[in-house]
């Protein structure tokens, strides 16, 4: 991302952010995914307590992108940590998580790899709330380079209405441990997919897990970002077409190991999981780069909500993430436009003005506040997860939009407040 100089120099000033052994540390009095006094009705909490644990999970025997070579493709036991959200009952310990997390990357002289924290609303190994459950599962999905905590202010809120979120911390694609491109590529959805079988395993009768008897696996949504949406459209069935396949190829010296995610591979259709009832995808990468054809596009059935920044230049927009949504004909879909936005419209906002200026672009707008960005997406993931997930079938008028939000306020925001927001939607054609 090239830097930038914007009037945004003083829109987090009032964050302090003290430094102490190269540590940033976050101010109590904000937390990440509180709402604005012009929040849209459904981005508030919800009536749950919030717990947060971590968990390590191992995927036994997959290819060794990061090590391919000419004739030699090895294979490894991938580790996958990630951090589940959960409704919670609170005896007693109520004080709030603290998440690390980082900046930049090793050995980077422009963008040092540098840890900073900052602070949650939920709390830390808390008891599950097993009366109400089990609770419908989500899995969140980080871009490239990124982190299980870059939507915390999403996470934490969707956990508060009775859903079990799990962040993934992709291996290899993480900015304390980046990997190959290739890797990313190819295991994106595949993670994604184990993750949702790990979850179905320890939400199950006998795991000897906390999360026994708390997760409905059965009623699953998959949300990423950037890569993560790349991801979520193959799992949900956007086979990848086969010109990506061979660039794919390019890349990792004559591997088509990518072909399995392809629409033309034998296991490629039995792999669309039915559990997966919803599919959220924040800016995802690949269409102008040719991830997708017709065809491929066309496999893609479940329902899913787009989010975009009209101003994409990661993932493109009219050829990007606007030419998906055009083209899943197969799928209900709904797609929010952010005019002016470029590729940020999904992770927490920056932490104060003094970082590193590309550390800042890395999650800032230019012209969008990313707090109010935060509340939106809040309120639209309420809506339509609670509609696809739990029947909540008075959501759907929170859906039912006219496209331009100056043709009148949106149901459930402020007047006045939906403004710089398009809506689409489409059904399956018959």
């Amino acid at each position: 991302m090239k830097p930038i100089i914007t009037a945004f120099s003083l829109l987090f000033s009032f964050l302090c952010i003290g430094i102490s052994n190269d540590i940033y540390s976050q101010e109590d009095s904000f937390i990440f995914g509180d709402p604005l006094p012009d929040a849209p009705a459904l981005s508030f909490s919800g009536d749950h307590q919030v717990g947060v644990r971590s968990l390590d999970l191992v995927h036994k025997n997959q290819p060794d992108i990061q090590n391919f070579e000419a004739n030699k493709e090895p294979n490894y036991d991938r580790p996958l940590a990630i951090e589940v959200w959960y409704p919670a009952t609170l005896k007693g310990n109520t004080t709030q998580v603290e998440y690390k997390d980082y900046f930049g990357t090793p050995n980077d002289e422009k963008r040092p790899l540098t840890p900073f924290t900052f602070s949650g609303r939920a709390v830390r190994d808390a008891d599950p709330e097993q009366s109400k459950g089990p609770y419908p599962l989500v899995i969140v999905s980080h871009g490239y380079l990124g982190s299980r905590y870059l939507m915390t202010y999403l996470t934490e809120n969707l956990a508060s209405k009775g859903y079990v979120v799990v962040a993934i911390h992709h291996t290899e694609s993480t900015h304390e441990a980046p990997g190959k491109f290739a890797s990313t590529l190819y295991h994106r959805s595949k993670d994604q997919l184990f993750v949702l079988e790990e979850l179905s395993r320890l939400g199950g009768s006998g795991a000897d897990s906390f999360l026994e008897g708390l997760v409905d696996a059965e009623n699953t949504a998959l949300v990423g970002y950037s890569m993560g949406g790349y991801g979520v459209l193959n799992a949900g069935g956007a086979g990848y077409a086969p010109g990506f396949v061979s660039a794919f190829g390019q890349m990792t010296a004559g591997s088509q190991k990518l072909s399995e995610r392809s629409l033309s591979h034998p296991s490629f259709q039995a792999s669309v999981d039915p559990r997966i009832k919803a599919i959220v995808a924040f800016a995802p990468w690949g269409m102008a780069r040719g991830a997708w054809d017709d065809d491929g596009l066309q496999n893609l059935e479940i329902p899913t909500l787009f989010i975009a920044g009209e101003q994409d230049d990661i993932s493109g927009y009219e050829k990007g993430v606007k030419a998906i949504f055009e083209g899943a004909k197969n799928a209900e879909r709904y797609m929010l436009t952010y005019r002016n936005a470029r590729h940020n419209v999904a992770p927490n906002p920056p932490l104060s003005p003094d970082l590193n200026q590309d550390d800042y672009m890395h999650y800032a707008e230019p012209v969008w506040d990313e707090r109010r960005i935060n509340n939106i997406n809040q309120h639209f993931l309420t809506a339509f997860l609670g509609l696809k997930l739990k029947g909540i079938t008075t959501h759907a008028a929170f859906l039912d939009l006219p496209t331009d939000s100056l043709e009148e306020t949106w149901k459930g925001f402020i007047p006045r407040t939906s403004i710089g927001l398009e809506w689409r939607q489409d059904k399956p054609e018959m």
